[in-house]
């Protein structure tokens, strides 16, 4: 198939001169497959539907050979290779410890906040190695989530030892973590933009913050002072109703808060089969259980997601990646407008993974 109408520029999306080939030569389905993290089950799912991105979970690790062997296959039989992810942030968030008790104990964000920046790097570089020897090259951590909330007091992710940190006092400890991992090519990922600063779980039940306007810009800033060290940012599922009347990763305005600073910037949805996401777009108080989800409902789910300018669909009930590609072919059939967004999503994701070295040509 040819490209899409963006492919008679002479380089749409200021891609490197050495991907044009690679750009040209892709569907619009493939463009659209980028965009797309999938929960790893069978490799002929990801190899068929050109799957951008895995994300690995604790069930992954406890199996290492299978899941690296699986791994492997992917990437020998597509000509992008993909981004293989996991949530290794240390302390309750540590998926290392499925693969051996020798990880049990790594220290957490509050812990690691606390040493220097030497011990942070080696500590950093250390976890960095074991992740690319379990085919990991891409790691959902730093918090950058505010430690106190718009009152003062502790919040979730402090209470949870996840947060580095209030404002950018810490960003050079953030740094280092980040540069250790790099050391070793990992990609880091800042989450959640714009400051999970609820009490709610957002992964069970919708979740609002009450924070004023003037705390949420407080809390973008921590993200800002980073954003030339870390090239991709996972969008909240948290609401915040002094600004935003959806979810912030439905909101295209606070999507856009990050383009203006950093437009090449990955944006990364958390998991969009989480029931907060999918009752915000059932639009119900309640929804069924998992099954049985509509397939009305869903198509808003993604529309809504593409609409707000995230690169990167991440979705932990796998095969409903097929549908998330079919809903974004339709509404490139509709639309000229999708068609661009899909391939904005797109360049981007293949120029971090060239700048990575993940994508060798």
């Amino acid at each position: 198939m040819s490209s899409s109408s963006a492919a008679n520029e002479p380089n749409p999306y200021n891609l490197p001169d050495e991907l044009m080939p690679l750009w040209n030569s892709m569907s619009m389905r493939q463009k659209a497959g980028q965009m797309i993290m999938v929960f790893l089950t069978t490799t002929q799912f990801v190899i068929e539907n050109e799957i951008g991105g895995l994300l690995i979970a604790g069930k992954h690790l406890r199996e290492s050979k299978e899941t690296i062997r699986k791994i492997d296959e992917i990437n020998s039989s597509l000509k992008i290779p993909v981004f293989t992810a996991s949530d290794q942030e240390g302390g309750i968030v540590n998926r290392l410890a499925s693969f051996s008790d020798n990880w049990r104990h790594t220290p957490s964000a509050l812990e690691m906040r606390r040493m220097d920046t030497t011990q942070i790097h080696k500590l950093a570089k250390k976890i960095g190695h074991a992740l690319k020897d379990l085919k990991i090259n891409m790691n959902l951590a730093p918090v950058l989530d505010p430690s106190k909330d718009h009152r003062g007091t502790n919040s979730f992710m402090e209470e949870s030892h996840r947060s580095w940190g209030n404002d950018t006092t810490n960003a050079y400890k953030v740094r280092a973590f980040v540069n250790g991992m790099h050391d070793n090519g990992i990609i880091c990922v800042s989450k959640h933009f714009p400051g999970y600063d609820s009490w709610t779980n957002s992964d069970l039940q919708i979740a609002i913050s009450a924070s004023p306007k003037e705390t949420i810009q407080k809390n973008v800033r921590f993200f800002k002072t980073l954003a030339q060290d870390i090239p991709v940012t996972m969008m909240s599922s948290v609401q915040f109703i002094r600004i935003s009347n959806r979810p912030a990763v439905f909101d295209k305005n606070i999507v856009k808060m990050v383009r203006q600073y950093a437009p090449d910037m990955v944006m990364l949805t958390d998991d969009l089969w989480g029931t907060s996401l999918r009752t915000w777009a059932s639009g119900k108080t309640q929804i069924a259980p998992r099954k049985t989800y509509p397939d009305k409902d869903f198509k808003r789910l993604v529309t809504a997601i593409i609409d707000a300018g995230n690169d990167i669909l991440m979705i932990s009930y796998t095969s409903k990646a097929k549908d998330m590609i079919n809903i974004m072919m339709e509404l490139c059939d509709k639309s000229s407008k999708y068609k661009k967004r899909i391939e904005e999503s797109a360049a981007r994701v293949l120029k971090l993974k060239y700048k990575a070295g993940i994508l060798k040509l």
